[in-house]
């Protein structure tokens, strides 16, 4: 899950300034990714702050948590697998053509065009649509179409998405994006969207189909977090290929003076509105 997609981030060039911390070593009960400290510059940035937790054992990962050289419980962080829960869905590993069978994807890299997907995401754009990456041009359209896209930190986070991880888009003859996805420091499918007058197209189909090939390219999972009460999404999603995990994804945003000393936003008061079909799922 988040862990494991950070740490295989950290080891491919670490594009987020991410660290990976252990309580011991080689046998170890907790795993916990954070920024390093010249990525967490800013103490009120939830978003760049991001951590992720994997633990064996109750009391040691209370202990390491509870460690102020461990996390500044003083700045605004979130922590990712730890108290909103969210269903958890991956898509099924590809197969690999007879030429690659003997590839292993998670330690070699072979080409997109090796590995077959589930028929619902072998899906090529309408005539007049094109798949390109997400254009930093873009970043203010998907600031503004995103639940959690109103407050000061959020378009700072969405660039550096678009600078250092894979994304796909839709664009129409004009060059707007129409349908997007893009991918987190956990290495999980963020910030789908479809605007509203596209939706019911299925258009999710290429612009997912384009990630999860160079996902799976890579090695990497191809997943995402869904809100439980988001059933369009969820259904959506299913029809790709992508199978609900056992058990829930946890996120907890600590946010210390918060409601003193920042304007209410996004986070506060916003309602996650059922998307129409052809809506992949917000970010969580």
């Amino acid at each position: 899950g988040p862990v494991y997609g950070t740490v295989m981030y950290v080891n491919r060039g670490n594009p987020a300034g991410l660290e990976v911390l252990v309580d011991s070593w080689p046998e170890f009960k907790m795993v916990l990714t954070r920024p390093c400290r010249e990525v967490a510059w800013d103490p009120t940035d939830f978003f760049t702050n991001l951590h992720t937790a994997f633990y064996r054992d109750e009391g040691t990962c209370r202990a390491l948590l509870g460690n102020s050289r461990t996390i500044n419980w003083d700045q605004a962080f979130q922590i990712q697998d730890l108290s909103l829960p969210l269903p958890m869905l991956i898509l099924s590993p590809p197969t690999l053509t007879p030429s690659s069978s003997q590839v292993n994807p998670l330690s070699a890299h072979p080409t997109p065009s090796c590995v077959s997907h589930p028929p619902a995401l072998c899906c090529r754009p309408e005539k007049g649509l094109r798949l390109a990456p997400v254009s930093p041009t873009h970043a203010m359209l998907l600031r503004d179409t995103w639940m959690f896209g109103e407050n000061s930190w959020s378009l700072r986070y969405l660039n550096l998405l678009i600078r250092h991880f894979p994304s796909a888009c839709l664009l129409d003859p004009e060059g707007t994006p129409i349908s997007w996805s893009l991918i987190d420091p956990l290495a999980a499918l963020t910030h789908g969207y479809t605007l509203p007058e596209h939706r019911g197209q299925h258009h999710p189909r290429a612009v997912v189909g384009m990630l999860a090939a160079q996902l799976h390219a890579c090695g990497f999972p191809v997943y995402t977090r869904v809100l439980p009460h988001n059933e369009p999404s969820l259904h959506t999603l299913q029809r790709l290929g992508f199978h609900i995990l056992p058990g829930v994804f946890y996120l907890l945003v600590v946010r210390p003076g918060f409601a003193q000393s920042q304007p209410a936003n996004a986070l506060d008061s916003a309602q996650d509105p059922a998307p129409s079909s052809g809506e992949m799922p917000r970010a969580q």
